[in-house]
């Protein structure tokens, strides 16, 4: 009942397809009431005036009709049973989909740090596998929930009847104490399966995350010689992961024997009772066809008890991303933003991934809109962090951060985001087209104007020269692309978008210089009029900066112009002279 109870929440699913579940439950009647009420009437009630050569036998017509009721009557069950399977399967496929875009859709609003603590095959197995065995186990529900317990209610009905007006009532009583014992072996089993169930789907989320790092580093692999390494990785994890599944298999497996020899001894002791009360062949037959479906759908319902176990399992793993709060969401009602100015301001700002171990500290800076600020200091000084704070990538943790004068958690995190253009170091393509992939800066733009943007970001040229054009299809992360080819990709979506407020990560590192020269100048077009971000990691790159933040340890040690830090900054110093003494 605990495990049902922990279901209740997502029975939603299961309301969605309540059709599809109402036809599955009306045809799973149907196949209880011929299975175990049916079938034990037609041994006790149909089968022995056929045989009975006394009196006045049956002529060969009427014979003829009652056997034509044996083969109507398993047709009636396998209908039923085909139709209560196949709408039980409907609405179960629909289920998965549902539950599985929900858990997809709730990934998208999370704060990215809960990505980034988190392994994303591990993310990607809860998705997909720990959805599966739930949405198995709704299935079941659906249909052993409901057919097997009105075949056993069914059969149980039958016993209940022949006790109180035919013969051998102390044997049917003896007979229907005996059906619960099948209820012991159901509870220890489930108890056994419910740890092996956790065990199993975290194995199988820790082999999904070597197998997708695997497939994201396949160049470091074999540059480094390593694919005996990781084959060898990849195979202690299956180990376990198949030892798991034993460790269910044998529980689960241990069930349906143990339930038959109950039923075996069941038979047994009331064909013992049967010899010596004098009790007559047909309703003998009559108790053991009605016990033997008494005894099926316990089988079968212990059979869903496991299931219940192993989705008792999965649900724990979903309920880490399901019911993790959205802590970054909108206001019920948010302050309207169109076009910002761009005008930044972090007001005694504190940031933490982790409590208690702070990245930034009590950050307090104006950035007036059109002003290219840049961001130094040592690597891990909060330069990206500070950056990440503007979109709500992540909320603070003290003060607050404003954009126009207003809390930027007052603002719609839609409008927000559509105010700020991204380039990052290492852009993202999508497995779709080059045009597809440049229509993310503005969906909404015309051809001509993504061709535009791409002529912008001199992207235009070698775009042309692909194999379909605009119309190529770019691989998985842009894997068809050269790094310099990605990067103006990136910055043609930042030209499209036209956000009045840029961040830029370092944009230009890594490159050809015949690549780094285009980006340059394609950036001195897409900065004019903008609020600008740049982190740098090169001091080559902040030549264009009317601002630069020093940071160190998690705070802001210095301001100013170049000239102005280089004379009053000791680290700013220490890092300009460093890099040029390595250029």
């Amino acid at each position: 009942m605990r495990s049902l109870r922990r279901l209740r929440p997502y029975l939603k699913y299961v309301q969605e397809q309540k059709r599809a579940i109402a036809a599955a439950i009306t045809y799973g009647a149907l196949y209880a009431a011929t299975s175990g009420l049916g079938l034990p009437t037609m041994i006790k009630y149909v089968f022995p005036p056929i045989f009975d050569r006394t009196g006045n036998p049956l002529d060969s017509a009427t014979v003829a009709m009652i056997a034509a009721c044996i083969p109507l009557l398993f047709l009636l069950r396998a209908v039923t049973g085909y139709l209560n399977a196949f709408y039980t399967q409907f609405a179960g496929v629909h289920i998965l989909e549902s539950i599985r875009v929900d858990y997809f859709r709730k990934l998208q609003t999370l704060p990215l740090s809960f990505i980034q603590n988190r392994q994303t095959g591990d993310l990607i197995s809860r998705g997909m596998a720990d959805t599966a065995q739930l949405q198995s186990c709704l299935t079941l529900i659906a249909n052993d929930g409901i057919k097997q317990p009105l075949t056993l209610l069914a059969a149980m009905g039958y016993l209940v009847k022949e006790a109180i007006v035919g013969e051998g009532t102390g044997i049917v009583l003896i007979c229907l104490i005996l059906i619960p014992l099948a209820i012991i072996p159901v509870r220890f089993v489930g108890r056994k399966i419910v740890k092996r169930a956790q065990q199993l789907q975290a194995h199988l989320g820790s082999a999904t995350s070597v197998f997708s790092e695997n497939l994201t580093a396949a160049r470091e692999v074999r540059a480094f010689g390593l694919e005996e390494q990781q084959t060898q990785r990849f195979k202690t994890l299956t180990g376990g992961l198949v030892n798991a599944q034993m460790k269910i298999v044998k529980y689960a497996q241990a069930l349906t024997p143990a339930i038959e020899v109950i039923s075996a001894a069941g038979i047994a002791l009331t064909l013992f009772l049967a010899y010596g009360s004098g009790l007559s062949l047909d309703s003998f037959l009559a108790i053991v066809g009605a016990l033997y479906f008494a005894y099926e759908p316990m089988k079968k319902i212990g059979s869903l008890n496991n299931e219940l176990k192993r989705a008792t399992a999965s649900l724990d793993r979903l309920e880490v991303v399901l019911d993790e709060p959205a802590s970054i969401a909108d206001l019920k009602q948010p302050q309207p933003l169109e076009r910002a100015t761009g005008k930044i301001t972090f007001e005694s700002v504190d940031f933490s991934y982790k409590s208690g171990e702070p990245v930034l500290k009590d950050i307090s800076v104006d950035i007036p809109a059109g002003t290219i600020c840049a961001l130094v200091g040592p690597s891990g000084a909060g330069k990206s962090t500070f950056a990440n704070l503007v979109p709500r990538f992540f909320e603070v943790t003290g003060g607050r951060v404003t954009l126009d004068g207003h809390d930027i958690r007052s603002y719609r995190l839609y409008d927000l985001r559509r105010n700020i253009a991204i380039v990052s170091q290492d852009p993202v393509l999508f497995n779709d087209t080059l045009y597809n992939n440049l229509l993310l800066g503005r969906p909404e733009a015309t051809r001509d104007e993504v061709i535009a943007a791409a002529s912008s970001a001199f992207a235009h040229d070698f775009i042309q020269l692909l194999p379909q054009g605009y119309d190529t299809v770019v691989g998985e992360r842009g894997a068809l692309l050269s790094g310099g080819q990605k990067q103006r990709v990136a910055l043609a979506r930042a030209f499209l978008r036209n956000a009045p407020l840029l961040i830029l990560d370092e944009a230009t590192s890594a490159l050809d210089s015949e690549s780094e020269a285009y980006i340059r100048q394609a950036l001195q077009t897409l900065m004019v009029g903008k609020t600008v971000l740049i982190i740098a990691h090169r001091f080559s790159t902040i030549r264009d900066a009317s601002m630069i933040l020093v940071f160190e340890q998690g705070r802001i040690v210095a301001q100013g112009p170049h000239a102005e830090l280089y004379i009053q900054s000791p680290l700013y110093r220490a890092l300009y002279d460093g890099q040029q003494v390595n250029a």
